[in-house]
């Protein structure tokens, strides 16, 4: 597997993001935009590039933050990711600009682009998704689904797959009930898988609660929803 870090630039904000794929095959292939959690381009986000490239995938995992950057306490992740969520065409402009580098990239067909993110990530790519941004597919793990710039009727053009925890005060029934009707009125093609006895992060091996009861791997939920987006994907790239 080849990984690299390649560096790039939203206007004036230096960013480094994390390329994986496999090297060993040849031809273009499906490319996959990776967006991290509130605490910045890690370890998760980049381990979840790898499994991607393992599944055939180009995978780029974005650095939404800057210079790389990593935050250990969670209100200084809440401010940072707060003041981009609340302004629609910053987080478009800073996402686009990592699809640009993966669109870019020679071992990917540019017609075959999707997102998958995690938090904040997951609220990033669904982002891209209601402003009609043309990707095939976009997949949510445990996302914000609130949102200040929502769908319009037609505008969406990617698949729609949000996988959430039927437990995650984060992302309260009511919140998950909006977001379907916001779907439905913008005729878009969506699917939201609701998880039992499941939390906020249960994708990362690393929540344990000690930052908030809330924040909790499941190993279960993280299987399935991973297999989840598998199908998704082989359906909407149609390989």
């Amino acid at each position: 597997m080849k990984t690299a870090d390649i560096d790039y630039r939203d206007g004036a904000l230096a960013c480094r993001g994390f390329l994986a794929y496999d090297e060993t095959k040849t031809g273009r292939r499906p490319g996959v935009l990776v967006v991290h959690e509130a605490f910045g381009l890690g370890k998760h986000a980049m381990d979840r590039a790898k499994m991607l490239a393992g599944l055939g995938y180009v995978a780029f995992a974005a650095d939404m933050f800057g210079d790389r950057q990593q935050v250990s306490e969670l209100p200084k992740a809440i401010e940072i990711i707060t003041d981009l969520l609340g302004d629609p065409p910053k987080l478009l402009a800073r996402a686009g600009a990592a699809l640009d580098v993966l669109r870019q990239r020679p071992e990917v067909d540019p017609a075959k682009l999707g997102g998958i993110g995690f938090c904040f990530g997951g609220s990033t790519v669904l982002q891209l998704a209601r402003s009609g941004a043309d990707l095939a597919g976009v997949v949510s793990f445990h996302g914000g689904l609130q949102t200040k710039a929502p769908a319009k009727a037609g505008s969406v053009k990617a698949g729609v797959l949000c996988c959430t925890g039927a437990d995650d005060p984060m992302i309260p029934a009511d919140q998950v009930v909006a977001f379907e009707q916001e779907m439905r009125a913008a005729k878009a093609d969506w699917q939201v898988i609701s998880y039992g006895n499941t939390a906020h992060s249960f994708t990362n091996p690393e929540a344990d609660g000690s930052l908030n009861p809330a924040i909790l791997y499941n190993e279960k939920t993280d299987r399935r929803s991973w297999a989840a987006m598998r199908g998704f994907f082989q359906e909407r790239f149609g390989a």
